[in-house]
Formats: C-alpha cells, structure tokens, sequence
C-alpha cells in the first residue's frame, strides 16, 4: 500500500500528509483545537452546573444538571441537520465553517462572563455553532478523495478522529483543572482561546483544500430563500410569545425549556431519516442504500446514548463516589475524562493498522460486524459500572474502576465510530453529502434525548439498575446486529 501511494503522489505531484492528501493536516488542526474547545467546556459543565452557588456554580440538583447536559449535547448533534442543509445549499462546506468557528468562539467567551443569562446564551451558541462545523468539515475530509472506495479513506478519517481525541485529551487537563481550581468562568475563557487558534490553522489551510469544498452542490433559488425565511420568522414569532406568556404568568421554570427540546431530539431524527429516504429524486442502489443506514443509524443511538454519559453520570460518579487520589497525587474529577481520548490515541493507529493488514488478507470485518461489536462492548462497560455502583455503597471506589469502563468503551468506539463516518460518506446520496453527515450525527441527538427524558420523568441515575439495563440493551442490541448482518450487508449497493 505504502509504495502504490508513493507512486501516485509522484504522478500528480500531490503533496501529502502521512500519505494523505495535504488538506487533512489543516483540517486535523481546525478540529482538534475546536474539539479542545468543546471537550474542555463540557468538562465542566456538568460540575459547574451542580456545584453549590457559594462554591461559584450554579446550585443545580444532580438530575436538573445531567438533563441540561443531555439537551445541550443533543441540540449540537441535531443542530448538524440543518448545518448540513446550510453546507449544501446556502454557504457551501467551506464557508459554513468559517461562520460557524466564530460562533462557537462567541459563546464560549460568553461563557465566561459570570451571569447566568449569558451562560445559557453561550450554550446556545456553541450548540449552533458545533452543529453546522460537525456537519461540514466531515464532509470536506471526504471531499480530499476522489474515489469513495479509495483504501486510504478509512485511514485519512481515523487520523483525523486522532486530532479530535487530542484535543479532547488535553482539554479537561488543562481548561478543567483551571475552571475547577482556579476559576469556572477562566476555563471557560480558555476553550474560547482554544477556537480562536482552531479559526488561525483553518483559513491558512484555504488552498490545500478541495475546490469542491467551496461550491455549494444544490442553491437555493431566491423564491425558496425568501420562502424559507418567512417560515423561520413565523416559528420565531409563535416561539417568543408562547415563552413571553409563560415568562409574564411567572410560572417559567427550566423545564419548560428541556421538554421541548428533548421532544424536538427525539422526532426530528425520524423524521430526517424518512424524508431522505422517500426522496424520489434518488436511485434504485441510493434508496437501498438508505434502508441499510437505518440499521447502523439505530446501532449508533444506542451506542451514543451510553458512551456520552461520561460527562454526566459518570463525571457525577467521579465527583461522588470515586476517589481523586492516585498513588499518593491527587487530580480533580475533571480529569477522568482525558482517559478516553488517550486510549484512543493509543489505540486508533493499532486498530487503522488491522484493518489494513486485515483488508489484504480478505479478512477484515464487515462493517456491520464492527458496529455489533461496538455495541456489546459499551453494553459490557455499563456492566463494569453496575459492579462498581454497587461496591460504591460502602464508600468511594478505586479509579480504577472507571480506567476500566472508559478503556472498554474507547474499544467500542474505535469500531463505530470513525467506521461510522466513513461510511456515511459512502451510503450518503449525492444530493444530500453533507445533510447525511448531519443525520449520522442525529444518532447521538436521538441517544441524548433518551437519557434527557428519563431524567425528566425522574428516573435515578446512581443505581445498579440504572446502568444494568443499559448494559443488557445494548449487548442485546449488538447481538441482534450481527446475526441479521448477511441481510442487510446486499442493501449496501456494493460498499463494504
């Protein structure tokens, strides 16, 4: 492989990075220190928002807190549909996250500020702004390669999932060591710093770029833009007055907020999958194609739905019932979740490796047995946490513990979900490139939602219970997977 790659490379005259195309550095750079940016905040967001008000937080209960994270969380996942949207019809990749880069430094440095309205405006902000990027520069590192079935394409995806994980590695070291010990509002400050050097690598990376990056694959026409907006102010206006009424009759509370929200992130997600695939405007192998996405779009809000519980459960796990102590240093809670993304580091190149030598050997997974895979072992974490839950009752519990269930789920992730983002821009329609990578990212809203609403209705998160019959859905789930793979695998329209 290496030497074929040498060869084409001295053919065209293409420069290269790690024998990838030379636009995968810049976008590497763009991502990590965005990812740095947001992993650092939400370290602290959760700790932030149920540290007690003489402490600098906010005074929140537990559940109110874990609620507000699994919103914020969905929102930047759902929020990538219509980033996708504006990428194909408004703006184009390239320019969409451009705009989007300096909303999310926005909001950050909003959260700086210490007021509570400026806070949540902030939050709103870095969701918005995460979810149109999100959607766009996924798309532009699959733009670099001409041909979908290009064999370096897995690999250019997992190096540039290396640069998310090192970002997010060094973010709760350092943002949220700063927010705990020192200031909140500094660390938050510093994720804004964070961005604005992410902004700096991507505009100087402009060139290296595909010029595909910098169309805009089907515009609007200027009836439909005009259409559009009348629409949005509409939803805008019933919206304003409705939370104007509540606010008035003095009856507002946080819930009101939240409900929608977590109603909004479990709809939309149906509701993009269908219009996609009713499409009439698509092809016999694209619309088959779609019915086999659903079963990994299934697979991967299952998966979600578990694995972003380390910033809340799990940190609250951490905070409360683990001790912060290790060989003799002692290190804020914060920093558990740096444990992820270095197993990552550590393990994304062994696994880019096997794949490859795998793939020469005809014996690599398909991709529906990595996604079973996936599932069972983030099921098998959840079990870990059950264990540990229940020796918590008798006093904190080893570090260890978690290392373990963080090891274990990272092992997961390295089969979902760089796997996953590739062959999204393999499955994906050609009218909807960059919408699909929005919809593979509303797996993670839909996961979120869930987790949001069982908070709503109360549902207690430091039990054995609670992380037991999470654990048992999603083995069963993988299980399910992987023996109905060898009839979903012929709806793929010849991607592997």
């Amino acid at each position: 492989m290496a030497s074929s790659l040498t060869k084409d490379s001295a053919s065209t005259g293409e420069k290269t990075f790690l024998g990838h195309p030379s636009g995968l550095a810049f976008l590497f750079m763009t991502e990590m220190w965005e990812r740095y940016s947001f992993y650092g905040m939400r370290a602290l967001l959760v700790l932030y928002l149920a540290t007690e008000v003489a402490d600098g937080g906010l005074g929140m209960n537990d559940a109110t807190a874990v609620a507000i994270y699994s919103v914020y969380n969905a929102m930047v996942y759902l929020l990538a549909l219509p980033g996708g949207w504006l990428g194909d019809r408004v703006w184009g990749a390239r320019k969409a996250v451009a705009v989007a880069g300096v909303v999310i430094m926005t909001g950050h440095f909003l959260l700086a500020v210490p007021s509570s309205i400026s806070f949540f405006i902030g939050l709103a902000l870095i969701a918005a702004g995460s979810g149109v990027l999100k959607a766009n520069i996924s798309t532009m590192v699959g733009q670099l390669y001409r041909d979908k079935n290009d064999p370096r394409r897995d690999g250019g995806f997992t190096i540039f999932y290396m640069g998310i994980n090192l970002g997010a590695f060094f973010a709760p070291l350092t943002i949220g060591w700063v927010g705990q010990e020192v200031s909140w509002h500094l660390g938050f400050a510093m994720a804004g710093v964070g961005m604005a050097l992410g902004l700096g690598f991507y505009f100087f990376g402009f060139r290296h770029l595909n010029p595909v990056s910098n169309t805009v694959p089907d515009p609007l026409s200027p009836e439909q833009k005009s259409a559009i907006i009348k629409k949005g102010l509409i939803w805008l206006g019933v919206a304003a007055a409705a939370y104007a009424v509540i606010g008035l009759a003095g009856i507002f509370t946080i819930n009101y907020a939240l409900w929608p929200l977590t109603v909004l992130g479990l709809v939309l997600p149906a509701w993009a999958l269908l219009r996609i695939k009713r499409d009439r405007d698509l092809s016999t192998v694209e619309q088959s194609r779609m019915s086999a996405y659903v079963w990994f779009f299934v697979a991967a809000a299952i998966f979600w739905a578990i694995y972003d519980q380390t910033g809340s459960t799990l940190a609250l796990f951490a905070k409360d019932s683990t001790e912060s102590t290790l060989f003799g240093f002692n290190f804020p809670e914060s920093w558990f979740q740096s444990l992820n993304p270095l197993f990552v580091m550590a393990l994304a190149p062994v696994f880019a490796w096997a794949w490859v030598a795998m793939a020469r050997r005809q014996k690599e997974p398909s991709t529906l047995t990595k996604f079973s895979f996936a599932l069972v072992m983030i099921g098998m974490s959840f079990g870990v946490m059950m264990m540990a839950q229940g020796v918590a009752a008798d006093g904190r519990v080893s570090p260890m513990w978690l290392v373990s269930v963080y090891f274990i789920q990272t092992v997961g992730e390295l089969c979902l979900s760089p796997v996953g983002l590739s062959l999204t821009t393999k499955l994906a329609p050609q009218k909807y490139a960059s919408q699909m990578m929005g919809v593979f990212f509303l797996a993670v809203t839909a996961g979120d939602s869930t987790i949001a609403l069982l908070q709503l209705v109360g549902v207690p998160t430091d039990t054995q219970g609670w992380f037991a019959s999470q654990g048992a859905l999603a083995a069963l789930a993988g299980i399910a997977i992987f023996m109905y793979r060898k009839k979903v695998q012929p709806l793929m329209g010849g991607v592997h």
